[in-house]
Formats: structure tokens, sequence, C-alpha cells
């Protein structure tokens, strides 16, 4: 799906930015020509530091209960496609409508449906089409898997709209459009959910469980990521012309997809309830990879020609950032160099300390610093301490799948939270403060690592909000068609 960002505010009538407060000065060490000629990069710092009143606290709120939730999709290719056959086989959801600006595309989603009910009407042909989708009164839920520019303005039409939003990763690329999904969603009081599957794998949520439980005693450290190597994918992937994760990385230097690490390192500190991160410094390497393989390919063929010399972001990219209870958080992207997957999720504390990767051998424990613990003792520590979560939904999401069952154990747990007025597990302030890591990055790349503030989405409720408990302590309810 692809839209012109400018003709689309202009078609939704989109409210101008608040007004923003004056930003900081600039650090002394930031380079002066940077300072003085980009101007994208300049509006990254300044929104950085924009605060707002807060309009409604969507920590914690509650919408009220929907019997069935009504769903339209917007953007099915291979991540859109696996959601409609995933969320046809829960209970409660009626699938209304999907839309792709490719109509094969959207029929072939529809086809993938597994159970009656559904009418999932095709809307396709134009790039505005998802509008008219968006304005049905039949829908409540729109649900986002489209190029990542338009997740944040589909998410705020959507909002306007009446409806609540589930947005892939990352919710926004920009720090305004994140401020605007904050300001949308607390104006209308429809939640903007972070499709963030990660927080919802097994280890991440046992992590979770004993951080809630003292296990790990005080967090001192912890470290996520995203190492994937899928660099020459980014250029065959969609068709010549639609490329548009490669587009992403040519025009955009920092940690471009923060939110896979980050997410459950954030659930597990208790941010945006009882802790925040304060502040962030960022570094790239150069790019040893990705313009080699284009001018590769551009002996093969003349299409590829275009992409030789272009800026691409540096391969590695390692941003720290700082919480205002004094601990560090790594968070490292990478998908162009040979290493084995790994989204790292590593929690230190005084106590003990987990690592999920790197895999083989296993999952590790550790209650001193001598060694991890064995696999019997492990395997007690989880039985004690795996939440109802698990134990209830695990066989059912590992049979249904989806990156090992977390994507079908996301998209329940939303459904389950809208049919029985729960908060949701992750809302609009999640969405944003984890998103916002990327354009914040770009900024302390181009600044020679300079530090920069990461704002304050909850406008200072962050003090008084709870952590929230994903263990199912209520809910629950919403049944699976197997």
């Amino acid at each position: 799906m692809q839209i012109n960002r400018r003709n689309f505010f202009k078609i939704a009538g989109a409210a101008t930015v608040s007004a923003m407060l004056p930003a900081k000065g600039l650090s002394s060490g930031i380079p002066a020509d940077i300072q003085q000629s980009d101007k994208s990069l300049k509006k990254i710092y300044s929104e950085a530091y924009k605060k707002h009143p807060q309009k409604f606290n969507m920590c914690g709120y509650a919408a009220p209960k929907l019997e069935t939730v009504r769903v339209g999709f917007v953007g099915v290719g291979s991540r859109g496609t696996a959601a409609v056959e995933r969320m046809s086989r829960i209970d409660g959801v009626r699938i209304v409508a999907i839309c792709d600006v490719l109509t094969e595309h959207a029929e072939k989603a529809k086809a993938r449906i597994l159970t009656p009910g559904h009418p999932a009407i095709v809307y396709s042909g134009k790039e505005d089409t998802w509008m008219e989708m968006c304005r049905r009164e039949d829908i409540d839920l729109i649900y986002v898997a489209t190029p990542w520019e338009l997740h944040a303005p589909i998410g705020i039409y959507s909002m306007r709209q009446g409806k609540h939003v589930a947005l892939e990763i990352p919710a926004a690329t920009t720090v305004e459009d994140c401020w605007q999904l904050v300001e949308t969603s607390e104006h209308t009081k429809k939640h903007c959910v972070i499709l963030e599957n990660c927080c919802y794998d097994f280890f991440e949520l046992l992590t979770l469980n004993l951080a809630r439980n003292g296990f790990f005693g005080e967090i001192v450290h912890a470290e996520g990521g995203y190492i994937h190597e899928i660099g020459e994918s980014l250029f065959f992937r969609g068709k010549p012309g639609r490329s548009w994760r490669l587009n992403e990385n040519m025009k955009r230097n920092g940690n471009l997809y923060p939110t896979h690490g980050l997410g459950p390192v954030a659930q597990i500190m208790d941010i945006n309830r009882g802790n925040r991160m304060e502040y962030m410094v960022s570094m790239s390497s150069d790019d040893f990879l990705m313009n080699k393989y284009a001018k590769e390919l551009s002996q093969k063929e003349d299409y590829f020609k275009q992409f030789e010399g272009a800026p691409f972001r540096g391969n590695m990219n390692n941003s720290i950032i700082k919480t205002v209870k004094g601990q560090t958080i790594l968070i490292q992207h990478d998908i162009t160099t040979p290493r084995p997957y790994s989204r790292l999720h590593t929690i230190s504390g005084t106590k003990a300390t987990a690592q999920k990767y790197p895999l083989p051998p296993r999952l590790s424990i550790a209650e001193n610093h001598q060694e991890w613990l064995s696999e019997e003792k492990f395997r007690e520590i989880e039985l004690q301490y795996n939440p109802p979560i698990i134990e209830k939904m695990q066989d059912i999401a590992k049979e249904i799948g989806g990156h090992g069952g977390m994507d079908f154990l996301m998209d329940w747990r939303l459904i389950d939270c809208l049919r029985n007025s729960l908060p949701v597990d992750m809302d609009v302030y999640d969405a944003a403060s984890w998103s916002v890591i990327g354009p914040l990055s770009e900024w302390s790349v181009a600044n020679r690592s300079a530090p920069i503030d990461i704002p304050d989405f909850t406008n200072g409720a962050w003090k008084t909000n709870q952590p929230h408990d994903i263990s199912l302590k209520d809910g629950g309810t919403t049944g699976v068609i197997v």
C-alpha cells in the first residue's frame, strides 16, 4: 500500500501539529553542518522536546465491551495475509473487509479465511481505497500491515473514524507521528495497539513473570535486538519499484526496527508504568555489504543500477538507552551480516540473569556468576513461574503457528481484551515510546552519537501508572476454532 503522505493529510483533514515548546539548545559537540543543513534531523530534535497536556490517560483504560470484534485489514502482503487466517480462527471475530492496493493480494487473503461468517468485502485498486473501508460503521478494529510509512497515517485516520487500531511494527517512523498517535488515541479514547509479537514469545513471558515476582532482584541492564540476515530479500521483496523496505534502509541510518528487542525489555522494566526511558545515544557502522551487493546485481540487471552508490544505512547499529531508574538498555539492529538470528533478550539483575540467545544450546538462567542453571532446574523454574497465559494457550498457539505461536497468541490476546473490556497489553504510549527509538537513533547517528532525550508521551503519568498484568488474571474467555 502506497500513498503520498502530504496528499494523505490533505485528504484526511489531519489537524496541524500542536504547538511545540522551544527546543533545548543543541550540544556544542554536534557538527554545525548537520544543525544548519538537514531539516529532517532538526525536526526530529525539536519534536523530541515537545510537550502536550494529556487529554485522557489511555494507560489502564478499558474500552466498552465488544461481544463481536468486527475487523478490517489494510495491507495483506505476507504478514497481513497470515493475520487474516489467524483471526478467522478466533471466536468472536468477524472479518468485515480486506483492503490492499493490489486486488490479487486482497483476494488471496480472503481465500485463507478458514471459518464461515466473514463477509470480507474486498477494497482495492486505488491508493486511498483504505479510507473508504475505514469509514464503514460496521468495523470496530482496523488491523494495519502496510509498509512502515503508512502505519501512523492509517492509524490516526482510523481512530478519527471511531475505530480501534492495531499497527504492525514500528507503529510510526517519525517523532511527529508518534505524538499524533498519542494525541489522537487520547482524544478519541480508541486503543492504538502495537503488534509486537515478541512480547508473547514464551521465554519473554516467563522472564516478565520472573521479574514481576522479584526473581532477578533489581534490574540493572537489559539487551534486545533484531539480528536477522535479510539483505538479499531487501532487493527482491515486492515488485520492481515497490521495494519499500529497501527504500527505508537507503534513506535512513539508525536503528530502524527497534521494537522486537525493546518491547519485552520495556515491559520487564515497567516503562511508562513507574519507570521511563530518559535519553539515548546511537552509533552505526559503515555499510560494508549493501552497496557491494547492489553493484553485483547491477552487473546482471539494469534495474539495480539505480541503487549503486546509494547512501545505505550502516550494517550494525548499537543504541543505548538510560532509564530514570538508572538502568541501561542495549538495542542492536543488523539485517545484512552473516550472524545467526538473535533478538538478544538478556535480563541482568542484582540476584539473577536470563539470556535467550544464542540458540542452541538452550534458553539460560543463572543465579550467580559461576554457572547457568541445569536443564532440570530450569524446568522447575518454568513450572513455578510460567504465567497462566502460557499454561492456557501455549499448545493451541503452537498448533496454529505464526513464529512458533507468538503471532497467534498476540492476536488472540488482543481480541480477548476487547471482548472482555480489559486494558490492552500494549497501549499507545508503548507504541510511541518503542517506535520513537527509530528516528531518535537517526539523529544521534548523524550527530556523532550525541545524546538525545526520549519524549515522555505520558506527560508525567508514568509516575503513577501501574504495571500491566498479562498473566490472564482476568479474561481468557475467548475461544479458538480448531
